[in-house]
């Protein structure tokens, strides 16, 4: 809207976009993209800095807790899912889909584990089976064929 003309069609939406312009025009769209850009993000935003909501204890990991921040949202840009963090063994772990990693975790001296689920992650990491973890999470519900538990959707690993 600021530049009218430099792009000539464009699509999508709030998340995801595609655009066509001239050749020529590349460089200038380069830029302005940049400046627009740079004055959207924050330092947290440059240097992959995670904000947590803090630490769930185990019982507070629950089917109820994962439907009550479903229907808090909706959630999106400028207002992201609450993301909690905590340190879990690794019971096991597997591939699926070819790049995810699917886990069973427990928090550390409890018998009581959790599916969790790291997207994009499976290249990533090697064997963590038995390794204690810090995991960034967000905490949902999953159903598998008709049995609905909770699941952590873990955004960050560290060992």
């Amino acid at each position: 809207a600021r530049h009218p003309g430099l792009i000539r069609k464009f699509g999508g939406h709030a998340m995801a976009a595609g655009l066509t312009l001239a050749e020529r025009d590349f460089a200038v769209f380069q830029a302005l993209f940049d400046a627009e850009v740079g004055s959207l993000l924050g330092p947290d935003d440059l240097h992959g800095i995670l904000h947590s909501d803090g630490k769930l204890e185990p019982h507070e990991l629950t089917l109820e807790l994962a439907e009550m921040l479903r229907l808090a949202g909706p959630w999106g840009q400028h207002f992201p899912e609450p993301l909690f963090d905590g340190r879990f063994v690794v019971v096991n772990q597997r591939v699926v889909g070819e790049a995810h990693l699917k886990l069973s975790v427990r928090p550390p001296a409890t018998e009581i584990t959790f599916d969790a689920i790291y997207f994009g992650a499976a290249a990533g990491i090697g064997d963590i089976s038995g390794r204690e973890v810090q995991l960034a999470y967000r905490v949902d519900a999953n159903e598998f064929r008709g049995v609905r538990s909770v699941q952590l959707v873990v955004e960050h690993l560290v060992e």
